[in-house]
């Protein structure tokens, strides 16, 4: 679904000097698959995740979709951010429905799909209310409902739940595992919270220091539907120590990542 063949990226400071922010990387991910990408603060994760989206483009190396090359952001890949970056003058639904305005693909339906889309994640009745009136968990439900109009074949999400306190993190958590069972696409979750990364992940791509490259690839053994009652399972531990291992050294937690 998704090829990065020799993927690097380098950006110029103010000062003109160099920045490598990934160094050479060559990966692939599956039509359908949930990865999740961890790594320490400015390791590259949210740099992959925007070259993949077409709105960078690499300094070295080729990225392709479905065997196009791509050179600009695409029609079939949507991206969800850490902010909601919902318009405050508009209503939820002129929300969820703005990007096909912009992409010239509304139709007489896209509010009805908009519709089916805010009741799939508990927000019906609120598609009149503006973004103030809902909370950060709400808003962030609208944001994804957003992406998920286009249909996209791609879904790309960069801490989308780093702002949420931890239970309401938790229930969004679990609230995309559902929408993604109930909507397959292929999914790359930037996280730094690596319990997290295990709970949704098919793999998890573990990614060292700047410049970043890929320490390891990590399959989650763990039968779907995932839950937190998982967590206490060996499959579930072992992952996640492995993970900290590569990211740590000596086991260790350092701010940040959880």
């Amino acid at each position: 679904m998704i090829v990065l063949d020799g993927v690097a990226k380098t950006f110029r400071a103010n000062d003109g000097s160099a920045v490598p922010a990934l160094a050479k990387l060559s990966l692939s991910f599956r039509p359908g698959e949930f990865v999740a990408l961890v790594g320490p603060s400015g390791c590259g994760k949210s740099t992959m995740l925007r070259l993949v989206a077409g709105l960078i483009p690499p300094t070295a190396g080729d990225i392709s979709i479905e065997g196009s090359r791509v050179t600009e952001a695409r029609s079939d890949t949507a991206m969800v951010f850490q902010a909601p970056t919902l318009l405050p003058w508009a209503d939820v639904l002129t929300n969820v429905v703005f990007p096909l305005r912009i992409m010239g693909r509304y139709t007489p339906e896209s509010e009805d799909k908009a519709r089916e889309l805010l009741a799939l994640v508990g927000l019906a009745g609120f598609e009149k209310k503006s973004p103030r009136e809902l909370s950060g968990g709400m808003q962030q439900r609208a944001a994804i409902c957003r992406a998920l109009l286009i249909e996209p074949r791609v879904l790309l999400m960069d801490e989308p739940f780093g702002a949420l306190d931890a239970l309401t993190r938790e229930e969004m958590s679990l609230e995309l595992l559902r929408i993604w069972s109930a909507r397959p696409m292929t999914v790359l979750f930037v996280t730094h919270s690596i319990s997290e990364a295990v709970l949704l992940a098919d793999r998890v791509v573990v990614m060292s220091p700047r410049p970043g490259r890929i320490a390891e690839i990590i399959d989650v053994p763990l039968p779907r539907p995932r839950s937190f009652e998982q967590e206490g399972l060996h499959e579930f531990q072992d992952c996640a120590q492995r993970i900290r291992s590569l990211i740590f050294g000596n086991g260790g937690r350092r701010s940040g990542i959880a």
